[in-house]
C-alpha cells in the first residue's frame, strides 16, 4: 500500500475505532445489560430475588454488541467459563443438600449429631485363676455423644457407665472395680447379671409339682441371687452387637440341670445395648427343658454424682409405685402388699433419699425393699433418679412387675466392697417379687418347657 493510501485508510479507520470503543464503554457503564443466568453471583448481588429460570438477553444489549464489532470469541469463552462456574456451584449445592440428607439418615443409623460413629471395641481384661486361665473379654461400647458402656464376660458384668453432667463433664456413675481381681472375691454383685433367681428365696427351698428342691442358703437362712455360684460368678459367651441404632453385647450362658439346686437346663441370653438416645437397654430371656423358677436382673450400683464421690443421701428419687412388700427380719416378704401412702416408703413424688432413710427399721439401717409397679402389663416408667449437684438424671422403664430399691446398707469401706462406704451407692433392680416360689399370691416365676422368659429394662440418661 502506498503511503498516501495508508494515510487515507488510517484517517477513515481511526474514527470508526473510536466510535466502537465508545459504544463498548457506554454498554459497560450505563447501557442496559444482558441478565445473567439464574443463580449466578451477579444476580445474587443485584437482584433482591433471584430469577427463577434461564433469562433471555436484553434486545438493546444484543444490538449494541452487534454494532460494537467486538471479537465474540472472548465473550463466548467468558460465557462458557461463567456457565461452568454456575454449573459447578449448582452441583456443589446439590451435593451439600444430599450430604445433609445422608448425614441425617446416618444419625438415625448410628451416628449422632457429632458425626462420630458408634463403636464396640473388644480387649483383654485378665484371666480366670487356675491352670486353664480362661481369658476374660472387655467390651467397650461408645455412642456418638460420648457415653461409654464397659462390660466383661465374667458375670456378664457392667463395669462402667460413663455419663456427662450438665456441664459436659464425663464421669463413671456405676460402682465397681478397675481390674478383674476385685470381682473374683466376694463383691456385693457390682454390675452383675444375676440369676437364676435374683433376690431371696426363703429357707433355700421351693416345690414344683410336689417335688422339693433345695438350694444354697448363702444369705443365712435364705437363698440369695442364685446361690454360691450364681450367674454373676460364671463366664458367659459373648459377641458384639452393632445395629443401625445401637451398639452393645449379647451374652449367652447354658445353666445345666441341677446347677445350684435348680431343675432343668436353662438357656439364658442377656443383651445390653447403648444407643444414640443415651439409653442403656437390657433384654433378659431364657428357655428351659424342665419346669423351673427364673427371676433375672442387673445389679448395678448407681451414684449419679460419680462413683466414689460420696453419699447418695442427696439424690432425689421417684418410684412409680403405690405399694411395697413389707419384710421380716431376714428380708423375706411377709406376704402383705402394703400401701406406701403416709409412710417412709412413699416415693410417689420426688423425694430426697436421705430424708427418712434413718427411720427404716432394719439392721443395718436403710432401704432394701421391693416396690410394686402401678402398671407392668407393658413397658412402664418405674423410677426417676436425679443428682441435683451434677444435673444427671436416670429414668428406668421396664416390663418387670417390681423394683428393688437398696441403699448400699452393707457397704463398709472394705476392699471386698471396693472401698465404698455405706450409702455411697444405690441399686434399682427391676424384677419379680422376692420369694415368689413360696408365695402363691405373688406373680408366678415358674417357667415351663415351650415357654420363653423375656423381660426388658431401659435406663434413659439426660441432664437438667
Amino acid at each position: 500500500m502506498k503511503p498516501v493510501e495508508t494515510l487515507i485508510f488510517c484517517c477513515l479507520a481511526f474514527p470508526v475505532l473510536l466510535i466502537s470503543l465508545a459504544c463498548n464503554v457506554e454498554k459497560t457503564t450505563s447501557g442496559p445489560a444482558a441478565k445473567p443466568k439464574s443463580g449466578s453471583p451477579e444476580v445474587a448481588e443485584v437482584d433482591a430475588e433471584p430469577s427463577s429460570g434461564p433469562s433471555t438477553p436484553d434486545a438493546s444489549a444484543v444490538a449494541t454488541d452487534t454494532e460494537a464489532s467486538v471479537d465474540d470469541s472472548s465473550a463466548s469463552e467468558q460465557g462458557t467459563e461463567q456457565d461452568a462456574e454456575h454449573d459447578a456451584e449448582q452441583d456443589a449445592e446439590q451435593d451439600a443438600e444430599q450430604d445433609a440428607e445422608q448425614g441425617t439418615g446416618q444419625e438415625e443409623k448410628g451416628t449422632g449429631v457429632e458425626g462420630e460413629p458408634m463403636s464396640v471395641i473388644v480387649s483383654d481384661f485378665g484371666k480366670m485363676p487356675g491352670e486353664e486361665g480362661q481369658p476374660i473379654e472387655l467390651y467397650t461400647c461408645t455412642n456418638a455423644h460420648g457415653f461409654v458402656l464397659e462390660m466383661m464376660t465374667y458375670g456378664a458384668t457392667v463395669i462402667t457407665v460413663q455419663v456427662p453432667d450438665r456441664e459436659g463433664n464425663v464421669k463413671n456413675v456405676n460402682m465397681g472395680f478397675s481390674s478383674l481381681d476385685g470381682y473374683l472375691g466376694q463383691p456385693p454383685y457390682f454390675g452383675a447379671t444375676v440369676g437364676r433367681y435374683c433376690n431371696r428365696i426363703a429357707g433355700g427351698r421351693f416345690t414344683i409339682n410336689e417335688e422339693e428342691f433345695t438350694l444354697a442358703t448363702n444369705n443365712d437362712p435364705n437363698h440369695l441371687h442364685g446361690g454360691e455360684k450364681g450367674f454373676d460368678k460364671v463366664v458367659w459367651d459373648a459377641e458384639q452387637v452393632q445395629t443401625e441404632t445401637a451398639v452393645g453385647v449379647k451374652f449367652t450362658y447354658e445353666s445345666s440341670d441341677g446347677e445350684e439346686g435348680y431343675p432343668g437346663n436353662l438357656s439364658v441370653t442377656a443383651i445390653y445395648l447403648l444407643d444414640n438416645n443415651n439409653e442403656l437397654s437390657i433384654e433378659l430371656s431364657a428357655t428351659t427343658d424342665k419346669a423351673t423358677h427364673v427371676n433375672l436382673t442387673n445389679h448395678n450400683y448407681w451414684n449419679l454424682a460419680g462413683a466414689g464421690s460420696g453419699s447418695i443421701r442427696d439424690h432425689v428419687l421417684l418410684l412409680n409405685c403405690d405399694r411395697y412388700l413389707p419384710v421380716d427380719a431376714t428380708s423375706i416378704p411377709t406376704g402383705e402388699v402394703a400401701d406406701v401412702a403416709g409412710t417412709i416408703y412413699d416415693f410417689t413424688s420426688p423425694k430426697q433419699i436421705g430424708k427418712e432413710l434413718d427411720q427404716v427399721e432394719a439392721d443395718p439401717v436403710g432401704y432394701d425393699h421391693c416396690w410394686v409397679l402401678r402398671d407392668h402389663a407393658s413397658m412402664a416408667l418405674a423410677a426417676v433418679l436425679s443428682d441435683p449437684a451434677s444435673g444427671r438424671v436416670m429414668e428406668i422403664h421396664t416390663t418387670q412387675p417390681a423394683i428393688q430399691f437398696y441403699t448400699g446398707n452393707y457397704l463398709d469401706g472394705a476392699d471386698a466392697n471396693g472401698g465404698y462406704q455405706q450409702y455411697e451407692g444405690l441399686c434399682l433392680e427391676t424384677q419379680h417379687y422376692p420369694d415368689s416360689p413360696n408365695q402363691p399370691d405373688f406373680p408366678s416365676t415358674l417357667l415351663s418347657p415351650g415357654e420363653t422368659y423375656k423381660q426388658t429394662t431401659i435406663h434413659r440418661f439426660y441432664t437438667q
